[in-house]
Parts: C-alpha cells; sequence; structure tokens
C-alpha cells in the first residue's frame, strides 16, 4: 500500500489526536425520549457552543447497510469509522447472495445439504428470530428453508434466539405468528418435517460475546444440544408462560426453552447433523462458534461434542479463520486508518471495557484481530451483572488509562470507546441511561482536561444512535406509545438518528477549520484524525470534516 503524504503546512498538534466514541448516544428527535438530552452533560453541552461541531450519518447507506431504514450497529460503524470508506455490508452481502442464489452454488452449503439427504439427518438452524438486519434476518432463514426443502431435506430442526433489542422489546409474538404460517406452509404436503426445537432470549442464552459471560452459552448449548431445560409444545406457549411467570420481562431475557412432541424434545443436535448459524455478525457469534468446533473446551462444562457438520452464515474473523466453513464472506476490508498510521510510525493506543473492546480493535481494524506494529491494545474487564445495576460501566477506569497515555506522551493517537449510551440504553431504563450518558460527560471532562497540558486535539463522534430515542413512537402520528396505565413504552434498540462530532483544539495552535461535507457520515472521521495528525488523508476516503494549518 501507499503511504501517507506529510502535510507540509501542518506537522500535527504537539500532544495526542484522542478519537473518543460514545458508543449509542446519537442525537434525538423527541425532548421526552432523549436520554442525552435529558442527562446531565455540561461538558457535551460546552463542546456544542464552543467547538467545531456537525451531526454525522451513522445508519443506513452511510454504514454499508441496504437501505437508509435499517440502523447502525457498532460492528459496522467501527469499521466505518477505522476505514475512512463504505463497504457493503453483513445484511446486504448475504441478502445479495441469497436473491442471486450464489450461496448456493457455494460449496458449503452443498455440503451441508448433502450431508443431510445422504445420512437422513436434520439440518438445524440456530439464530436471532427477527428482521432487525442487524445481527440476522427472519427472511433468510425462510429463504434457506424453502431451498433446503427443493434440494430434498427431510428434517429441518430451528433454534431461534429472541430479539427485543434490534425491534421492539416485546414484539417476539409477532414473528412467531409469521413463522407459525411460514411453516404450516412449508410441512403442507407432508413430504417434510420442519419446526421449532428449542430458543429463549438473546441475552439470556447463546450470544454472549468477548468472554464476558459463558454461562450464557453454556444455557443454549444444553438447550440446542442436548435438548435438556423446560419443555413446552410450542413456542407460543413458552412465551406466554414466562410472561405470565415474570410480568415485565422484556424479549431478550426469556429462559431458555425446549420444544417437546410425544413426550420426548423433537430436535436435540446429534452426530450426523448439520448446523447453520445464520447471524451474519461475528461478535456475538464466535463463542457458540468455538463450542461447535474447538477440541478441547475450558469455558463450560461441554460434554461430548456431537460429530456434526457445523457452519455460520459469514465468517466471524478472518484473522483466527473461524468459522472453518462459512455461506458468505464477508467484506475484504483493507487500508486501514491504523494500518497507514502504523506504516507511518505513529504510536497508537486502543482501549475500551470488555463490551466493547472488540470494536475499538478488531472491527475498527477492518475485521482484522492482529495488532498492526505501532498499536498497544488495553481492555478494562467489565461487570458482570445487568447494564442497569451499573450504568457508569468502567468509563471512571478507561477514563484514568486514557488520562495515563496522554499525559505519558508515549502516543501519537489515542482510540477510546464508552459504551455506556449503547449497552444501557439496551435496557430501556431511563433513570440508568441518564447516569450512564453523565459518566461519560464526566469522562470527556478528564481527557479535555489533560489535552489542555499537553496540546492535544479532541475528536469526539459515535458509532450510532441509542440512548437517544427511547421511546417507542406510534407509526402513524409519531407520538410516544403508552401501555394500559399510562407507562410509557420503553425502546431498546438503537436509533436512526445522526450522531454529533466535536472536534475541540484547547490550545488553538492547529487552526483547526470546519469544512463543509456533502452527505458526511462517520466514515469521515479517519480523514479527520488524519489530517489532524498532520498527514494527507487516502483520495479514495472520505473527505475530512476539518481543514488545518
Amino acid at each position: 500500500m501507499e503511504n501517507l503524504k506529510k502535510n507540509e503546512a501542518f506537522g500535527g498538534p504537539k500532544g495526542p489526536v484522542v478519537l473518543a466514541i460514545m458508543d449509542g448516544v446519537g442525537i434525538g428527535k423527541n425532548p421526552e425520549s432523549d436520554c442525552v438530552k435529558l442527562a446531565d452533560t455540561p461538558m457535551l453541552d460546552w463542546l456544542h457552543d464552543n467547538a467545531i461541531y456537525t451531526e454525522l450519518a451513522a445508519h443506513g447507506i452511510a454504514v454499508g447497510l441496504p437501505d437508509d431504514g435499517d440502523m447502525g450497529n457498532s460492528e459496522v460503524g467501527h469499521n466505518a469509522i477505522g476505514c475512512g470508506r463504505v463497504f457493503e455490508q453483513g445484511a446486504a452481502l448475504v441478502g445479495a447472495a441469497i436473491s442471486s442464489g450464489s450461496m448456493y452454488e457455494g460449496s458449503v452449503w452443498k455440503e451441508l445439504i448433502s450431508n443431510s439427504t445422504e445420512k437422513e439427518s436434520a439440518l438445524h438452524f440456530i439464530g436471532l428470530f427477527s428482521d432487525g438486519n442487524v445481527h440476522s434476518n427472519i427472511n433468510h432463514l425462510e429463504a434457506m428453508l424453502n431451498k433446503a426443502k427443493e434440494q430434498g431435506v427431510k428434517k429441518a430442526r430451528i433454534h431461534p434466539l429472541i430479539d427485543g433489542r434490534d425491534v421492539p422489546p416485546t414484539s417476539v409474538l409477532e414473528y412467531v405468528e409469521r413463522f407459525d404460517k411460514f411453516l404450516e406452509g412449508i410441512n403442507a404436503d407432508g413430504s417434510v418435517d420442519y419446526c421449532v426445537a428449542s430458543g429463549g432470549g438473546r441475552m439470556n442464552i447463546t450470544m454472549d460475546r468477548y468472554d464476558a459471560d459463558w454461562s450464557m452459552v453454556d444455557r443454549g448449548w444444553k438447550a440446542h444440544v442436548k435438548a435438556e431445560g423446560r419443555s413446552f409444545a410450542s413456542m407460543t406457549d413458552a412465551i406466554e408462560s414466562f410472561r405470565s411467570e415474570k410480568p415485565g420481562i422484556l424479549d431478550q431475557d426469556l429462559p431458555a426453552f425446549v420444544i417437546e412432541r410425544d413426550g420426548a424434545p423433537v430436535g436435540p443436535i446429534v452426530d450426523g447433523d448439520s448446523v447453520i448459524f445464520f447471524n451474519f455478525r461475528g461478535d456475538r457469534s464466535l463463542e457458540i462458534t468455538k463450542a461447535f468446533e474447538a477440541d478441547e473446551l475450558s469455558e463450560f462444562d461441554r460434554g461430548p461434542k456431537p460429530a456434526v457438520l457445523y457452519a455460520g452464515m459469514m465468517q466471524y474473523d478472518g484473522d483466527l479463520g473461524v468459522p472453518e466453513k462459512y455461506l458468505v464472506t464477508p467484506p475484504a476490508i483493507d487500508r486501514t486508518m491504523s494500518e497507514y498510521l502504523s506504516n507511518e510510525g505513529v504510536k497508537q493506543f486502543a482501549i475500551s471495557e470488555t463490551q466493547k473492546f472488540g470494536h475499538v480493535t478488531y472491527f475498527f481494524n477492518g475485521n482484522n484481530s492482529g495488532k498492526f506494529e505501532t498499536e498497544t491494545w488495553m481492555e478494562i474487564p467489565s461487570d458482570v451483572c445487568p447494564f442497569e445495576d451499573a450504568p457508569r460501566m468502567k468509563a471512571d477506569e478507561v477514563t484514568d488509562e486514557v488520562v495515563k497515555a496522554i499525559e505519558s506522551g508515549d502516543y501519537d493517537f489515542i482510540r477510546l470507546n464508552y459504551p455506556n449510551g449503547d449497552m444501557v440504553g439496551h435496557t430501556g431504563d431511563f433513570e440508568a441511561v441518564k447516569v450512564s450518558v453523565k459518566a461519560v460527560d464526566e469522562g470527556l471532562t478528564r481527557i479535555i482536561e489533560a489535552l489542555k497540558k499537553t496540546n492535544g486535539v479532541l475528536v469526539c463522534s459515535a458509532d450510532h444512535g441509542n440512548s437517544d430515542d427511547m421511546c417507542e413512537l406510534d407509526k402513524k402520528t409519531g407520538e410516544i406509545k403508552h401501555d394500559a396505565a399510562g407507562k410509557t413504552l420503553p425502546k431498546t434498540s438503537h436509533s436512526l438518528n445522526p450522531v454529533p462530532a466535536y472536534v475541540y483544539d484547547p490550545s488553538g495552535e492547529s487552526n483547526i477549520r470546519k469544512v463543509a461535507v456533502e452527505s458526511a457520515g462517520i466514515a469521515n472521521l479517519a480523514a479527520t484524525c488524519i489530517t489532524l495528525l498532520g498527514y494527507v488523508p487516502p483520495t479514495d476516503y472520505t473527505p475530512s470534516i476539518v481543514e488545518v494549518g
């Protein structure tokens, strides 16, 4: 790859450039549901009025998703921020591969189908059960089941992971009703036996990430593979029972369940079966993939590993080659900002707590788990508890280390992620979200104080919105929805709102000026940081939102 060119008129600031990513902090449209505005944020308010300020798109086509009705997420967001360009992402890639039929022509799909037809074994599908288009899409599941029937698979078992985060928090029965009709249709001629076998809420089973809570994977393994757990006649029975026993429970937290027929579980995963994990997003797919693929597993008592043919929807970690088999090739993201800066000898420091550590490293570096030569990474272990119970999360500890890194003089470029606005935003707990956003604001205050001492520069933005949009709205009227008791209905998914971007040089020595950029999105942040470091961004990067010197 070509090297960056130096900006002859500006050699960069004396101190470091710090990129602070406030995960899930967008710009809300409704004051009543915008917990960023409702929180105590004196520093963000001051930056809005005194720093260079603009708004950036962080969803839809601005981050490589199919259309602007698709909410952004942390994975594609950090891809875009880190590589400075927009790549077609998971949902679009998978949708195109299915609609064109290219996925079914691939060797892995053919191997899975052949394994099931030749052995007369079950084809299992495990994945997130919604059309949220962030981790998965139920449309992909239904398309694959139709193709499997067409190609002679007689027995399919589905293990839905209930959403409630990327879609409304108690909407699962809408998807169950739709899918029950689909199954009724596909089974109608009596030639196949396709049914739901097990499931549970996505934050209760299977979909842990970053080694935060392997007990989730353990619970999922018991339900999906061993068919151990509380049994029901149908998915609807399970959901309604759990709701009656714990009124107010969110879909994402529903316990595991197993479906029985004639007194026996319908779908344990056994030797000879085929398994597709149909999530296309990597972070919450790696641990269950390890459980299926690793010869030895220490994280939980897996028991005998069934001899199955396992495949992921996509490759979840290109550097580690995980999973071994996958249906759709992920985008090849090259020439990231980190690689360019490393080639120039720019010392870089990347930090977050466990919940977003992979985002500021792996995803930021183009789905690459390897460090570049000049990078230092630091992970602060996250709490293992409900996020609403500790909404400050590890903002203070992350800030402590960032301040040390700034004042050490060892780094030219520092990037960090505060997970609070997103992880606590997903809980739907207004008061906890306000505390979480305040913690981020306080962290930024301390970072700016350190930058004042060192003549550094702050770039502060977000990867997508969430805590800015905390109430369900009536699609027809736009009004906030309420339950029968008059209480507002919480919204736990990401928002479609733009995100703020602040650029602040406390010394004023860099002579930073705002540039008008058409259709600016978070991908423009890479060129912005490169410009502030005293280099000329690559010509195919989306342009910087500032000029210097």
